[in-house]
């Protein structure tokens, strides 16, 4: 396991402690990471929107690189999520991805 993904568990596990120590079960722990992907996905969103200025009421309120920091934090965060669901998320990953791109490559 690489450096990225060593932290990456250890962040599932600092937010399965926390969890535990509030008394979630740990299906809702998941079902609330999958919603946290979510969360980021629309702050990237609103990020490209700030970006193109496209909103009137706020202009030209973000910059490219906060797209690229929101979309970072999607990727950081639904990697949280599969290692809180699997503990061979590395593993899974590689071999997924594996799949998915020998389809293009």
């Amino acid at each position: 396991m690489d450096d990225t993904w060593k932290t990456i568990a250890a962040l599932g596990a600092r937010f399965d402690e926390h969890d535990r120590e509030r008394g979630v079960a740990r299906e809702e722990s998941v079902t609330l990471q999958v919603l946290k992907i979510g969360e980021e996905f629309g702050e990237a969103a609103q990020a490209v929107i700030g970006a193109k200025g496209t909103n009137p009421r706020k202009g030209n309120s973000h910059t490219w690189g906060d797209v690229e920091a929101e979309v970072a934090d999607v990727i950081v965060t639904a990697m949280v999520a599969l290692v809180r669901m699997r503990p061979d998320a590395a593993a899974f990953f590689a071999e997924h991805l594996k799949e998915k791109s020998a389809r293009f490559l």
